[in-house]
């Protein structure tokens, strides 16, 4: 397994090799960053966006979390990391579209589903249990057309809805939407297979995930 000594090794090849390959390009970087989408994606090992878009450095402004779920828009007081991140992306950078990318064999969506760690307490489940409640709606959805079983069915329907709870979410920030409305920007709904590799993109019409 990797660990830190081989992270180092790697990037020691990375430094003799695709850094020199591509010198010029890190130097405009090093001068700022000039996105054109935002992934909202999850922190699981197995999906890494610059790999399943074959994207380079510089190319795709992140934010990584657990199932790829974005919270509603609110102003209380708090730590709103994703939404201090979907803010500077949209405001900031200027990002043209935002994809949310949903993944196949999802801990955080099967945990939902599940209610795995409902009753969690801190440190065992607690923190996770209070992010993935954002998903108790879509469970819903899922549970009234599918039934509690979990199943391969009910899992893929979970992690659909996850996606397109966060699209949802995404629209109650009054700057998404203002911009959706104007033209100025794309929400796009995504899932990655990792069994597969298919990836499947939301149709908007039929509200249905369709492979690339």
């Amino acid at each position: 397994m990797i660990d830190f000594a081989y992270m180092l090794e790697g990037y020691r090849r990375f430094r003799k090799g695709d850094w020199i390959g591509q010198r010029e390009r890190w130097e405009r970087l090093s001068k700022g960053q000039q996105p054109r989408v935002l992934v909202i994606s999850c922190s699981d090992s197995r999906v890494d966006p610059t790999q399943i878009f074959d994207a380079g450095p510089g190319e795709l402004f992140m934010i990584r979390n657990v199932a790829a779920l974005v919270p509603p828009f609110e102003t209380t007081a708090g730590l709103h990391g994703v939404s201090a991140a979907l803010e500077y992306a949209v405001q900031v950078l200027g990002v043209k579209e935002i994809l949310v990318l949903g993944h196949g064999a999802c801990g955080g969506c099967n945990a939902a589903f599940t209610q795995a760690l409902k009753d969690a307490d801190v440190g065992s489940g607690f923190f996770v249990a209070s992010w993935i409640g954002l998903l108790d709606d879509a469970r819903d959805r899922v549970v009234s057309t599918h039934g509690t079983d979990t199943t391969p069915e009910t899992t893929k329907a979970m992690e659909f809805e996850g996606v397109k709870q966060s699209l949802t979410n995404l629209l109650s920030f009054p700057f998404v939407e203002s911009k959706v409305a104007s033209g100025d920007l794309r929400l796009i709904g995504a899932h990655f297979a990792v069994a597969d590799g298919v990836l499947a993109v939301l149709d908007d019409e039929s509200g249905k995930f369709k492979p690339a």
